[in-house]
């Protein structure tokens, strides 16, 4: 169980960037996030791209879900700040050697990308971080498959509800935590709480000494906490 309470970054930087872009990433690492909380997808060529939903409407100047598109294809849409949108190769650059926190999500919910897991995977692995990915998923049957894969990496499920009986889940499916949308008191083990910006509600988060605070304006959480460790 962690003892000290990280901050990650929700899709980057969202209060200042376009959400999952490479501008929000690098302003977030170079000003000293703790984490970065992110969501894969693959496209039609088998190419893990950094975007929350399925498809590319709501984010960038296109229409059509992500794997309809090949690499090449998609690159001819842009966010509203008129960057393309990032390969998980990108970000994986960005971070190699500096003290950031990846927390991957397979974004399987809906699609369920035929080998993603393998292929997210084996890409990680080309890469020196500094610290072990943290991969998250609301879809169970994708971390069973990771951990099929290597199991020696951390999953965390992903629940926007009240888990029943989670220390037997947790053992069972060979979780190393928890990522929530709400605090469940639970004694040794690893809670990330998503998605939070209310300054009372990281107040009362760190108090409790969860594993991380996953949010839209990491600056603000970091003043909190630092003030947190002041008192």
């Amino acid at each position: 169980m962690s003892t000290k309470t990280l901050i990650f970054g929700h899709r980057g930087y969202p209060f200042k960037f376009p959400e999952n872009s490479l501008k929000g990433f690098q302003y977030a690492i170079d000003h000293g996030i703790d984490g970065l909380e992110f969501d894969v997808h693959l496209t039609k060529d088998n190419v893990p791209v950094i975007m929350h939903d399925e498809k590319i409407n709501r984010t960038t100047d296109g229409k059509g879900l992500i794997n309809s598109y090949t690499l090449k294809e998609l690159q001819q849409f842009h966010m509203r700040d008129g960057e393309t949108i990032p390969t998980l190769k990108n970000l994986l650059a960005l971070a190699v050697h500096r003290p950031v926190h990846l927390n991957l999500e397979f974004k399987t919910n809906k699609i369920h990308y035929p080998k993603i897991e393998q292929i997210v995977l084996d890409l990680v692995k080309q890469y020196d971080l500094m610290y072990p990915v943290i991969y998250s998923s609301f879809n169970l049957d994708s971390l069973k498959i990771a951990y099929q894969i290597d199991p020696n990496q951390q999953y965390c499920l992903l629940s926007d509800h009240v888990i029943k009986n989670p220390k037997s889940l947790i053992v069972k499916e060979h979780l190393a935590g928890l990522h929530l949308s709400h605090y469940q008191p639970l004694a040794n083990v690893d809670e990330r709480i998503w998605t939070v910006d209310d300054p009372r509600t990281q107040e009362k988060l760190l108090a409790d000494h969860v594993a991380g605070i996953i949010t839209d304006n990491f600056e603000q959480a970091v003043r909190i906490k630092n003030r947190a460790v002041a008192i």
